[in-house]
Order: C-alpha cells, then sequence, then structure tokens
C-alpha cells in the first residue's frame, strides 16, 4: 500500500478534519505543550493487523494542519519486526510504539484507533474465511460493497487478511449482471455487444442464475461466468458444465454465502467465491491505545 496516496491523504486528512484534531479543547487546556510521551498500541483480542502503515502518514497529514511548534516534533513509530500488517497476533501483544508530543498523540488517538480497528477487522474476518476454505482451490474475493471514500484501505485490509481483490470501480472491469441482461436485451444481446465494443484486454464476465442462463452465456463467449445465489449442488453441476468447454474460463460463486456455508462452495471446484460480508459486515477489532509520559 501506497500511504503517500494523493487519494488516502485526502481520506486522513478528512479523518483528521471531521474530528478537529488540530484544535482539541480539552488537550490545550490540561496538558504542558512541552510533555513528550509514549504511546503504545495494544491488540485486546486475536486479530489480524492492517492499517499500521497508516500512522505515520497521519502524523505527518496532522503537522501540516496543527501549525503548532509541538506538532512539528520528532516522533518514531516502532513495532517488532515480527509484527506488520498480515500478521495474526495475540490478545495483549503491543502492535507499536509512538513517541511523540503528548498533545499530539492525545489528539490523534482516536483518528488512529478508528482506523486500526477497521482496518484490522476486516483482516481478521477476511482471515477466518479463507481459513475455513483451506486446501481447496478457490480464492476469496471481496466486493464493492464498501463504505463510500474507504474501498482503497478496505480492499488493502482484505489483501491483508489472505482474501483477493475483485475489480476496484466499474472502469476496471465488465460484468454482466442480472440488471444488465434485463435492460440490455437478453444475455445474448448483452454479451454481443460488449464483445463489439470493449476495450483490448477487457475480459467479459456474466452473472448466470439458471442452467439456461449459463448455456447462452458460453453459447455466445462469456469469458467468466458468475455463479449466482445458487446451491452448492446447483454450483457444482455448473462448474462441471463449464468444464467441458475447451477453453478456460474461470468461475466465481456468490449470493447468500457465509461462514458456515462456504467449505461447501469452495468444494465444488469452483474459482473464487465472493463474500461482501467482508467489508459490508466485519467487526471492528479491539484495540486500545495506552499512553504515559516519558522521562523529563
Amino acid at each position: 500500500m501506497d500511504w503517500k496516496n494523493s487519494r488516502i491523504d485526502a481520506l486522513l486528512e478528512q479523518a483528521l478534519q471531521e474530528d478537529k484534531a488540530a484544535h482539541d479543547a480539552t488537550t490545550t487546556l490540561t496538558i504542558d505543550p512541552a510533555l513528550r510521551a509514549s504511546a503504545s498500541i495494544i491488540a485486546r483480542q486475536e486479530m489480524v493487523v492492517a492499517g499500521l502503515g497508516a500512522v505515520p502518514r497521519l502524523l505527518e497529514i496532522y503537522a501540516r494542519l496543527d501549525q503548532s511548534p509541538q506538532a512539528h516534533n520528532r516522533f518514531d513509530v516502532v513495532s517488532h519486526p515480527e509484527i506488520f500488517d498480515g500478521v495474526r497476533v495475540h490478545d495483549g501483544q503491543v502492535l507499536a510504539v509512538i513517541r511523540h508530543n503528548a498533545r499530539v498523540l492525545l489528539s490523534c488517538e482516536r483518528v488512529i484507533l478508528n482506523l486500526l480497528q477497521h482496518l484490522s477487522g476486516i483482516a481478521t474476518l477476511t482471515r477466518t474465511y479463507v481459513d475455513a476454505i483451506h486446501g481447496t482451490k478457490a480464492c476469496v474475493l471481496d466486493t464493492r460493497k464498501t463504505i463510500p471514500g474507504m474501498r482503497a484501505l478496505e480492499k488493502y485490509a482484505v489483501l491483508c487478511g489472505g482474501g483477493t481483490n475483485h475489480r476496484i470501480d466499474l472502469a476496471s472491469g465488465i460484468l454482466i449482471k442480472n440488471n444488465h441482461i434485463s435492460l440490455g436485451g437478453g444475455i445474448r444481446a448483452a454479451v454481443t455487444h460488449a464483445l463489439e465494443r470493449r476495450h483490448k484486454g477487457q475480459r467479459i464476465q456474466v452473472e448466470v442464475r439458471t442452467a439456461q442462463e449459463l448455456e447462452d452465456a458460453l453459447e455466445c463467449g462469456a469469458e467468466a461466468i458468475l455463479l449466482d445465489n445458487m446451491t452448492p449442488e446447483q454450483v457444482k453441476n455448473s462448474v462441471d458444465r463449464i468444464r467441458q468447454e475447451k477453453r478456460w474460463i474461470p468461475t466465481e460463486a456468490s449470493g447468500g454465502i457465509v461462514l458456515e456455508n462456504i467449505r461447501s462452495y469452495a468444494e465444488t471446484g469452483v474459482d473464487f467465491i465472493s463474500v461482501g460480508a467482508l467489508t459490508h459486515s466485519a467487526k471492528a477489532a479491539d484495540i486500545s491505545m495506552s499512553i504515559t509520559a516519558e522521562p523529563s
């Protein structure tokens, strides 16, 4: 992850602005501006870490927003070499220690924790799904069911959890879904138009819900198949049918797939399984920050 990407910078700055971090009334009135402190970021559950790289960038952006001398003090963000994004940690482990001006640490505490908790929650849930299908050929995919503005970070968290990213946005792939089919004159018409008009290198994936729709999609040249809201038995039958084609056609299952049944879908031989819950239903990881004054 490029934490200095302009879009990520804008998101981090917005989070700090939203919290008025550079105008922290309580901290300004109660904390000596010269006091330095250490902040330990601590995991309070077993989890997969995601978002540590954002911490120093947040502090750099904060210094741009707060023109006070203490905001520009030297700081360090230190973590154990074995702890980084994508690593599973245990309850009580220190993820990182930040040494900085005490006022800055207090003002940025909530934004840092919100980000780490959200991204680590996604990474942790993703790892649970990935572990559930270990030993099969299937890969766990995310979706576009993300919080507006947070997609790049949330999809990064999926990668930290061992998942695989589906298309990042509407411009990065062709996926002809049910509404496209209904409004575009049916599968054959929609696929034919897409084949004629696509840019070089764009693969055409088609969503199908029945055996007949699958046949239509294969006959008119679909290059990848999304098997939507099918039972594991229906997915297996569809995968077996697709494998009869002389060309390789990637298969994906989606719809109604949860932790309790994902193994059944993975064992059908499908290539990918997309799970919207990775990003829209992940519970925030339990992470705290303990701040102590450094000796003067």
